[in-house]
């Protein structure tokens, strides 16, 4: 079993490649603790997964990193300077689940939208349509769309945007097992090509998939930080599986 000074001292190592750190972000709604001293810190070109189950604060945390949510203590850094409001539209992009917007328009004019508020080239569009697999239904309305498609057209939205950081609460919901690998490979390639991206997943095997470093929360409270090997180490659990380390550390 990792001791809370395990944690504490891999929580506040600040590497050189580190562009987030968060530290003591706390978060109430009325008595309600949904953030309790958060800290962790938000690697360069790194997948890092926000795990545990529902009710354990990874919407609230991500809403409170894009600033959609005023945190009621603690900070967050840019590399090592403090990241305002106004810096951090610029700085992060944050996916919500569940949304899906402008319901009467056709799936074509939303993407031409979203390119053309953020100058994307014709071919970068044409390339991402195509890598999230969302050709087939250009012509359609949004609110004609499954699940599935629409979490491709919010997806590729996304990807479309220029923040170095990009936000993502359950990106793989509404996906069978072949399209969240597929999914999970383009985001493998987008911090390929630079990006880094924050995803909350409550589903532990996909979490294990696809992120290199992983945040365990529970009720609000930071309980481990670091890759699977690191957890696995720091929990003597000798199985390797992210399950077997989160219900250790929790």
């Amino acid at each position: 079993m990792a001791t809370s000074s395990d944690i504490a001292t891999l929580q506040n190592a600040q590497p050189a490649d580190a562009l987030m750190q968060i530290s003591g972000l706390s978060k109430r709604y009325g008595e309600q603790r949904a953030l309790a001293e958060v800290s962790f810190d938000v690697r360069s070109r790194e997948v890092l997964g926000l795990i545990g189950p529902n009710g354990a604060g990874k919407t609230t945390l991500l809403e409170t990193l894009a600033g959609i949510l005023p945190a009621d203590g603690g900070e967050i850094l840019w590399r090592g300077a403090p990241l305002s409001l106004a810096d951090r539209r610029d700085a992060v992009f944050y996916l919500p689940d569940g949304l899906r917007p402008w319901d009467d328009q056709f799936v074509i004019r939303s993407v031409e939208f979203f390119a053309a508020v953020y100058g994307c080239a014709e071919t970068r569009v044409v390339e991402t349509v195509h890598a999230v697999g969302l050709s087939p239904v250009l012509s359609k309305r949004i609110s004609t769309l499954s699940k599935g498609y629409g979490h491709r057209l919010m997806l590729a939205l996304a990807l479309l945007t220029p923040q170095p950081v990009l936000l993502m609460d359950e990106p793989f919901d509404g996906f069978d097992l072949r399209q969240t690998r597929e999914m999970m490979g383009l985001l493998r390639e987008v911090t390929g090509r630079g990006r880094t991206l924050v995803l909350a997943i409550h589903q532990l095997g996909d979490a294990e998939h696809v992120c290199d470093r992983f945040v365990l929360l529970a009720e609000g409270r930071v309980r481990g930080v670091g890759t699977l090997d690191q957890l696995c180490e720091q929990t003597k659990e000798a199985s390797g599986r992210l399950e077997d380390v989160f219900l250790a550390l929790t």
